[in-house]
C-alpha cells in the first residue's frame, strides 16, 4: 500500500474516534442537565442555607425549603412514566 492511503485511513480512523467522544460527551451534557433540572431546587437551596448559616444568621427557613425541594424531587423520580403518561394519560 502507498503512503497515500495508509495516510487517509489513518485519518478517518482519528475521524471516527472523534466523533465518538463527541457523542459521549453531549450524552453527559444530556444527562447533566437533566439531573440539575430535577434537583436543582434542591441544591440551590441547600448552598444557600450553608452560605446563611456561614454568615452567623439563622438558616431554618432555606434548610425547610431545601427538604421540600427533596421530597417534590424524590416524589417526581419515583414516578411511573412512560409513553403511558404522555399528556397526563396515566395508565
Amino acid at each position: 500500500m502507498s503512503r497515500k492511503i495508509l495516510s487517509r485511513r489513518l485519518r478517518r480512523v482519528l475521524g471516527q474516534g472523534m466523533t465518538e467522544y463527541i457523542i459521549i460527551v453531549a450524552l453527559i451534557a444530556i444527562a447533566a442537565i437533566g439531573v440539575f433540572t430535577a434537583f436543582g431546587d434542591v441544591a440551590r437551596d441547600q448552598v444557600a442555607g450553608m452560605a446563611t448559616e456561614l454568615s452567623g444568621q439563622d438558616a431554618s427557613t432555606q434548610i425547610t425549603q431545601a427538604q421540600t425541594d427533596a421530597t417534590g424531587a424524590q416524589n417526581q423520580a419515583t414516578k411511573q412514566t412512560g409513553l403511558g403518561a404522555y399528556n397526563g394519560n396515566t395508565q
